[in-house]
């Protein structure tokens, strides 16, 4: 898409000064995961340090660290007491002024936001409750998109036509969830990742949901921008694309240009009304969930609890202050790597809807043509990715729990740019001992220790009996692990799991961490003193080309699991 950018009449840079407040100031700040490196790759433990955060001069404030001066030693009994030494006996230590601001700027993007919506199921049942005539209404809609599709699937089965009409069958699936709205689009953003679930017909359907969704107008945009941020377009940009760039399922992106600084940026608005729509959707998929827990024996799973959580990660992503804190985490734990790059957030003009940060040049991930074009190997960007995502798994615990190709580029400098930081998930550091343990046992065929890593893992709740789950998973990896490369089909595998696991009570988690150890196990082929040298050094040099490229195709290399 062309962008036509449009010069905007030239005003001041907006003042800070008008979110500040000119008397006393007070904050602290929460050092943490202050780590030494060593070659040991394991979780790190967390150390916080806090210290008193105060401004040198509240008309023009500056953050500076005081830290009190230890005392001097007692002098000797024999000598003639020292004269006491002046008093205060502080040394004040001055943050750099941009550090400052920064700070100052995302105190401003936070109280623009105090007033974001947090998920609770009693917050959506008192929305709704009371409105009986749009809960039915928006019930029937549903039902009658979805109703009609199954029928067509239905008689595709009778009539044989089942594989003939896959492509059509997609391309409606595809046109119901965009036309259901939000959280439809959501659901297929997920399964178009997953092609354990999903034929290859529909996984590329569904993956034009990512950012192929139609557009609200830019009128709404542009008013929104102006109503969250207290300022006219023109004091903001020099330039605007007049149309987005690219529209996602909470909102679409324009590309701009700085007044202030001149810098590229990407201004992220949000849908009208979305937290609406989506509310009540949760509303009746958590409601379709109760009759689930309480009618359908099969599913053990507390069905409830995981809409409950998925909705709360759909809410948080509505606050685009969090959106851009959460890219700042990232960007700290991650970026340090020369392949991985990350982009920076401006708090001033950033709001609950509106997301402004660094503009990003790049070719999606999964367009490999593209990619080769500019000079570059997939296979290098595919094992930064593989890094990447071991490290956010395994030695931070934080990791980016929506990396579809949407939101993976390729930049020309040959980095993996990571974009779209909405939704982030956290492993505890006990979890990450527990999924090491469990690749190890796996690659030992230790099963018996691998059924005891499901109460660690929190698969299987304590009261539950893993005897007689060791035999299943005898009986389907030790058939597994014998796979050879040729011989290796992921769907397989997957399918084949799920026979297992449908037998037993363990929740969702429980696939992303069978795709994790059988990607360690068939790329490193190695027992325990192999495996402690591979991650004690974060080789990645032994990991096969034919089996990265496998994983990249089957795009399992990305640490997500969509609990749904």
């Amino acid at each position: 898409m062309a962008t036509v950018s449009a010069p905007l009449v030239s005003s001041p840079k907006p003042s800070s000064s008008s979110s500040s407040s000119s008397s006393s100031y007070h904050a602290s700040i929460s050092f943490s995961k202050f780590t030494t490196k060593t070659n040991s790759f394991r979780p790190k433990r967390t150390i916080t340090r806090t210290r008193s955060l105060t401004w040198l001069n509240p008309q023009q404030p500056r953050a500076a660290l005081v830290e009190a001066t230890p005392p001097p030693p007692p002098p000797p009994t024999s000598a003639a007491p020292p004269p006491r030494p002046p008093q205060p006996s502080v040394k004040v230590l001055a943050l750099p002024a941009d550090r400052a601001d920064d700070l100052q700027a995302e105190a401003r993007a936070m109280a623009r936001a105090s007033n974001a919506t947090l998920y609770t199921p009693e917050l959506i049942a008192s929305r709704y409750k009371s409105r009986p005539f749009k809960v039915v209404g928006r019930t029937f809609q549903i039902l009658s998109a979805l109703g009609t599709f199954a029928l067509k699937l239905f008689i595709d089965q009778r009539n044989g036509t089942l594989d003939q009409n896959k492509r059509i069958r997609a391309i409606e699936l595809r046109t119901i969830f965009t036309r259901l709205g939000p959280t439809f689009v959501k659901l297929g953003q997920g399964l178009s990742t997953r092609p354990d679930l999903c034929p290859p017909e529909y996984l590329e359907e569904l993956s034009e949901l990512q950012d192929g969704l139609p557009t609200f107008p830019d009128v709404d945009a542009f008013a929104c921008i102006e109503e969250e941020l207290g300022l006219s377009l023109e004091s903001i940009y020099s330039t605007i694309s007049p149309s987005p760039i690219a529209a996602a399922s909470l909102g679409q992106v324009y590309k701009a240009r700085l007044k202030y600084s001149g810098k590229l940026v990407a201004v992220k608005v949000q849908r009208p009304g979305i937290e609406e729509a989506i509310g009540l959707d949760f509303y009746l998929i958590r409601g379709l969930g109760f009759l689930i827990n309480k009618y359908v024996d099969v599913i053990t799973t507390n069905v409830v609890a995981l809409i409950d959580e998925f909705a709360r990660r759909v809410f948080q992503e509505l606050n685009y202050v969090q959106e851009g804190q959460n890219a700042r985490r990232f960007k700290k734990l991650y970026a340090d790597k020369q392949d991985i790059f990350v982009p920076d957030v401006f708090w001033d003009y950033t709001s609950a809807k509106v997301l402004t940060m660094e503009w990003v040049d790049g070719v999606k991930l999964n367009e490999q043509e593209a990619i080769e074009k500019q000079g570059l190997k997939v296979l290098d960007l595919v094992n930064a990715g593989i890094q990447c995502s071991l490290r956010q798994l395994l030695e931070y615990g934080y990791f980016h729990a929506d990396p579809h190709p949407g939101n993976l580029l390729a930049t020309p400098e040959g980095k993996l740019a990571f974009l779209d930081f909405g939704m982030m998930s956290e492993t505890p550091e006990e979890a990450r001992f527990a999924i090491i343990g469990h690749v190890v046992h796996l690659v030992n065929r230790d099963y018996e220790a691998m059924a005891r890593d499901y109460y660690a893992l929190d698969f299987l709740s304590s009261d539950v009996d893993v005897s007689p789950i060791v035999p299943a998973l005898r009986d389907f990896f030790d058939d597994a692990l014998n796979y050879t490369v040729s011989e290796l089909n992921f769907k397989t595998l997957v399918d084949g799991l799920g026979n297992v696991l449908y037998q037993y009570p363990f929740n969702g988690k429980i696939i992303y961490a069978f795709q994790v150890s059988m990607s360690y196990h068939l790329t490193t082929n190695v027992k325990h003193e192999r495996f402690n040298h591979l991650f004690g050094n974060f080789h990645f040099q032994s990991w096969r080309s034919d089996i990265v490229v496998d994983l990249y195709e089957n795009q399992l290399f990305v640490p997500v699991f969509l609990q749904v």
